[in-house]
């Protein structure tokens, strides 16, 4: 959420950038807001004011054995406006943080303004992509030939946008998981969390899921009984979301920044914007499996911290040995809460295309002032603090990365070295007989 003072200062100046988005901002509905907020705080303030002199006067009157009836029945009639204009400013400002909800962050000025995915900018490519004696597979077909990634099976359980892995798959997909969880706890700092995978409003709200984008995730409403209230509960879409609101409401020492956490997950997205999006195969799917960089930081360091974790999650497209680029995503593809925002793109041989794999993120202050997510600064006093967060990766779409790249002319596929030790030392999975 933005800061109120920042639109109350120049509202014309966001409303640019924000155009940039694109976002039109109704400056004229955020004016008459903060015309009626200042005209009733203003007037409150003056009630609030003359209570306290009316209260002085009348135990004047009082210690004096004057009659004070005049001064109570006008000190009654102004207390009576001043409950009325409390709970009027109380609505006020309900409608201002309605509205505020409903605005994107403020892109950084380093972000390249554009309008869609071809306006990013390439940052820089590692890895050269591998050729192949035939045309290339995709993983589709190469789940078919080793006889181990089911999709008419998962939509007889579940429906589309599901799938279902067995044998040595499921295995490597787990290893995929273990081995980034082991990367960047021992190499880069991360506490690994487990968190719920169900999360209330408060949580969804505070990471900038709601309310906005309710649509694309899973509700799980819910009865009131023993120890619950009737709540509304939401399926994670990313662990992003609880493992964020970890800081909720907390003031964490200055000491204890940066606060860095790792986190493997199942996600859940109802895909509701997207269509006949991807259709094919796992690359976008009701349910899938993601290990989550999340850090919470000094604002004076956020900025390097984004470098930080772009270069952690880049680690394991290295390690892996598959081929990628990182792109800045320009102001009219980022996500909602992002202040900017990295992409790292693998390349899929089987769509001759580099796909999305990775989005590392900085929100600035814009998740920390929706969760009230502050620290002691140098002078002891509160303050807001920036969030980050990225994948470290995907891990559904890293196995498909490494089905499609490790590809066998037999039709099974390789075992890249770094995941060996978590396969018990199997170097290749073979294709079906």
């Amino acid at each position: 959420m933005l800061d109120p003072q920042l639109l109350r200062s120049d509202i014309e100046s966001v409303a640019r950038r924000l155009a940039t988005r694109p976002f039109t901002l109704d400056t004229g509905a955020f004016q008459a807001i903060e015309q009626e907020r200042k005209q009733v705080q203003g007037r409150t303030q003056e009630l609030q004011a003359a209570r306290n002199q009316f209260a002085k006067r009348i135990g004047q009157a009082k210690a004096k054995g004057e009659d004070v009836s005049a001064l109570m029945a006008k000190a009654g009639r102004g207390n009576e406006e001043l409950a009325t204009l409390e709970k009027r400013l109380e609505s006020i400002q309900t409608g201002l943080q309605d509205f505020l909800l409903g605005v994107p962050n403020v892109p950084h000025e380093s972000v390249p303004v554009g309008a869609s995915p071809a306006d990013n900018v390439e940052v820089r490519r590692a890895g050269t992509p591998r050729r192949f004696d035939a045309p290339a597979r995709d993983h589709v077909d190469i789940g078919a030939a080793i006889g181990m990634l089911e999709f008419d099976t998962a939509v007889k359980i579940s429906g589309a946008r599901f799938a279902l892995m067995k044998g040595p798959l499921a295995r490597l997909h787990r290893a995929i998981a273990q081995f980034m969880l082991d990367v960047h706890t021992a190499e880069h700092g991360y506490t690994e969390v487990y968190v719920p995978y169900l999360v209330n409003a408060a949580s969804m709200r505070g990471t900038g899921q709601l309310p906005k984008f309710e649509a694309d995730l899973f509700a799980v409403p819910r009865e009131a009984g023993e120890g619950n209230a009737a709540e509304k509960l939401y399926l994670i879409p990313t662990a992003e979301v609880p493992v964020t609101n970890i800081v909720r409401e907390e003031i964490v020492p200055l000491e204890r920044l940066p606060l860095k956490f790792v986190c493997h997950s199942p996600c859940f997205r109802s895909e509701a914007g997207s269509y006949g999006k991807d259709t094919r195969g796992m690359i976008r799917q009701h349910q899938f499996d993601k290990v989550e960089l999340v850090q919470i930081c000094h604002p004076q360091r956020s900025y390097e911290a984004l470098e930080q974790l772009t270069g952690h999650a880049e680690t394991i497209l290295k390690r892996l040995e598959l081929p990628y680029r990182v792109v800045t995503l320009c102001t009219g593809d980022m996500g909602f809460s992002a202040a900017k925002t990295y992409d790292l793109e693998v390349w899929l041989p089987g769509q001759s295309a580099y796909r999305e794999i990775s989005s590392c993120s900085n929100f600035e202050t814009f998740q920390a002032r929706r969760m009230q997510a502050r620290f002691r600064n140098e002078k002891g006093k509160p303050e807001l603090v920036h969030t980050l967060n990225g994948s470290g990766l995907a891990v559904g779409r890293t196995l498909v990365a490494v089905m499609e790249n490790y590809q066998r002319s037999d039709g099974g596929v390789d075992v890249p070295p770094a995941l060996r030790p978590y396969m018990g030392g199997v170097e290749f999975i073979a294709p079906a007989r």
